[in-house]
């Protein structure tokens, strides 16, 4: 019987290697990263993590002659760095020497067994003794705390199975580590389970440093050049002794944080919440979870190298990673991706500084996980574009491959949010006319924004369908100079006739349809008036 879960080792993680599915370990990922096509971890906050995890873990193994992608002297001169990290792509795998002195470090011992005694893969074992009800004994949370996707307590929604706390179902150690890394990353701000370190037991914590976001991965054909440019260029975060958390001392929960250093802690030395598995005798699965705070102290700043910025629209406050909208499409926000930015919006930091020669073939693969901000979940996602990087914009457009195709996919996007709008307005007017009509035709007609009708979710929802596929025909050089709107009106047309559907035989409803064509139509720019005789 085995009295570990070795995470070096044990195969949990899920990729596809040449067209087949299989399980790796972290050795033998590395050791095979070259050949890995895709990583195929079904739960996307968690293969959000574990990316940001592999990254920092690329960033110790990836060298050069032994001198390493998280070198502070190297990373003091930033064309310096850039230098390394193109020799390092070009040997075209991690050296398997490199892997296994990292993986085998003893001072490393047992810190990547998922069930360590005393240092457990990416959890406090100090949790068996502090997690305590009043008379000492042990307050765990659950399994069902633990799985993203469960209900938990009396009102839980049940979201991917019919699971309860009277009736806990335990789950294999390698699903178990997934979730424990979604936790860390995503988990839910508010009530938890009573950490007692002092004389008070605080039972309320942060939510995770990625909580409702959308993560933006460079996505290249292997894995090797998906985790060296996923390693975060230098000045990203703080400078100084830079330890992961597998790397480190506990914590003090009590005591100030240290700022995120660049590459490995701001990776994944972020998290908000402090996590114990409890294993089954054989090691197999877990049975029962520790979730709770850890650490209530403010967090450093640091901007994380994976999210659009948004700044408030008040133009005030600090800026917010673009929140996950699991009915959003990739490709709406696909212009922030490309855009160098400006004081409203920036993209991904990993996004800039991409080797020119690999542009070509680069995709962008996004995670996301559209949540409230406190205990709701509602839907994860994934997607990822074509090999649309060459498309970027520089501040010197010498360096771009094709310039001005980013302008172009922005006034593609922006055309279909223009009419977008006006489709919303113009189902809600139809609806307005066909059951509440005016007397004077011609007369500006108030809306009601609590009586939207029917039409408008239908249209809309029919019309962003559509739009993806017209979006995708206008992105090429080939059509860089076309007018992005008649497209999108004509598609915005149909999908206010198929939203009334038979209903547009009745006049007035016809009459009604009549004029909110006409709204849509009026999305389409004015033709430049010529004077005489030009």
């Amino acid at each position: 019987m085995s009295e570990s879960f070795d995470l070096r080792n044990e195969p949990w993680i899920p990729v596809r290697v040449r067209g087949q599915s299989v399980q790796v370990g972290l050795r033998q990922l590395f050791h095979r990263a070259h050949e890995i096509d895709d990583i195929e971890l079904p739960v996307p906050p968690a293969a959000s993590g574990l990316l940001r995890i592999l990254a920092a873990l690329a960033s110790r193994i990836a060298q050069e002659d032994g001198l390493g992608l998280c070198n502070e002297d190297t990373a003091e001169d930033a064309e310096e760095w850039f230098a390394l990290r193109a020799r390092v792509l070009k040997q075209g795998r991690f050296d398997p020497n490199a892997v296994d002195a990292y993986f085998d470090d003893e001072r490393l011992t047992g810190r990547f067994d998922l069930f360590d005694a005393q240092r457990p893969f990416l959890q406090d074992p100090r949790l068996r003794s502090e997690c305590v009800d009043t008379k000492g004994r042990p307050n765990s949370s659950g399994i069902n705390k633990l799985v993203i996707g469960r209900p938990t307590g009396v009102n839980g929604a049940v979201l991917f199975g019919h699971f309860n706390d009277a009736a806990a179902v335990a789950v294999p150690a390698a699903v178990a580590a997934w979730h424990l890394i979604a936790m860390l990353y995503y988990g839910p701000s508010g009530q938890c389970t009573p950490r007692r370190i002092t004389t008070v037991r605080a039972g309320s914590g942060d939510a995770g440093p990625l909580r409702k976001s959308i993560s933006f991965h460079t996505w290249a054909s292997d894995l090797f050049t998906t985790l060296v440019l996923g390693v975060p260029t230098p000045g990203s975060g703080a400078e100084g002794n830079d330890l992961c958390p597998w790397e480190d001392e506990l914590p003090d929960p009590l005591g100030t944080l240290r700022p995120y250093t660049w590459p490995g802690r701001m990776l994944t030395g972020r998290a908000r919440h402090a996590v114990l598995l409890v294993p089954s005798s054989d090691r197999r699965q877990v049975v029962d979870a520790y979730v709770t705070w850890s650490t209530h102290q403010p967090s450093p700043a640091v901007r994380d190298p994976h999210v659009i910025l948004d700044m408030p629209r008040s133009g005030e406050g600090a800026p917010f990673a673009r929140p996950a909208d699991g009915h959003r499409a990739l490709w709406r926000d696909l212009d922030a991706l490309l855009l160098i930015g400006d004081s409203q919006t920036q993209r991904p930091s990993t996004l800039d500084h991409l080797p020119r020669n690999l542009a070509e073939r680069l995709k962008v693969r996004a995670y996301g996980f559209d949540q409230d901000g406190q205990q709701r979940d509602n839907i994860w996602f994934e997607a990822t574009t074509p090999t649309v990087l060459a498309w970027q914009q520089h501040e010197n457009p010498e360096l771009s491959p094709h310039p001005g195709m980013a302008e172009h996919v922005a006034r593609c996007h922006q055309a279909a949010e223009n009419v977008a709008d006006k489709l919303r307005y113009a189902a809600r007017l139809a609806w307005k006319l066909a059951t509440d009509p005016v007397e004077d035709s011609t007369a500006k007609v108030k809306l009601d924004p609590k009586k939207q009708g029917p039409w408008a979710a239908h249209a809309v929802s029919r019309f962003w369908a559509a739009g993806e596929q017209v979006f995708w025909e206008l992105a090429t050089p080939d059509l860089i100079d076309s007018a992005p709107y008649p497209p999108f009106v004509r598609i915005a047309l149909d999908a206010l006739d198929e939203a009334i559907g038979a209903r547009s035989a009745d006049v007035r409803v016809a009459r009604a349809r009549n004029r909110a064509r006409t709204v849509i139509r009026s999305a389409l720019p004015k033709p430049a008036m010529t004077a005489p005789g030009k």
